[in-house]
């Protein structure tokens, strides 16, 4: 029996995350995307946006490369009326109506985040995943320590996001 690696479980808890995301938007309009439940929740395409975003952005700051959110023109295609770099922390009624999107644009760029993310990890070995990125807290952060961290929001975000769409099918 082969040994599993550290990083085979982080792959394949990224890969559970795409999958689930694929299966919470798959036939949704982006009326029903955007749908709020009592009027003032998280949407599915804020939470799929959003859980993207951070992962686009804690990654790409692990990997020290561009996100793909602005690198590969992701940006321009939501076409957001948001600033740039915003992933979504502390957004208001407002912002959150104001992400609105198709399933083929939160597929296609959670898709181009899960590639990225795969590739990096792909990379990484034992000594790079204990290596310290921010010594700000008690116990220090290690690279691993923040991938799991991404990974749990992403869990959380995707299984909102899946009962949201569970209250909207009932209501149709």
């Amino acid at each position: 029996m082969s040994k599993i690696s550290a990083t085979d479980l982080l792959l394949d808890g990224f890969d559970r995350v795409q999958q689930a995301v694929a299966e919470v938007v798959d036939g949704l309009s982006p009326d029903d995307l955007a749908h709020r439940v009592d009027g003032s929740a998280n949407s599915i395409a804020w939470l799929v946006w959003h859980l993207t975003r951070v992962q686009d952005d804690h990654v790409a700051d692990l990997a020290g490369t561009d996100q793909a959110w602005t690198a590969d023109g992701w940006a321009d295609r939501f076409d957001l009326p948001l600033p740039r770099g915003d992933t979504g922390y502390g957004h208001g009624d407002e912002q959150v109506a104001a992400v609105r999107a198709s399933t083929d644009l939160l597929l296609g760029y959670h898709r181009a985040v899960h590639e990225r993310t795969r590739a990096y990890l792909r990379e990484l070995d034992v000594d790079d995943l204990s290596t310290v990125i921010d010594e700000s807290w008690d116990p220090p952060v290690t690279r691993a320590v923040r991938l799991v961290s991404v990974l749990e929001d992403d869990l959380q975000h995707v299984g909102q996001a899946a009962f949201v769409r569970g209250l909207r099918e009932r209501e149709l």
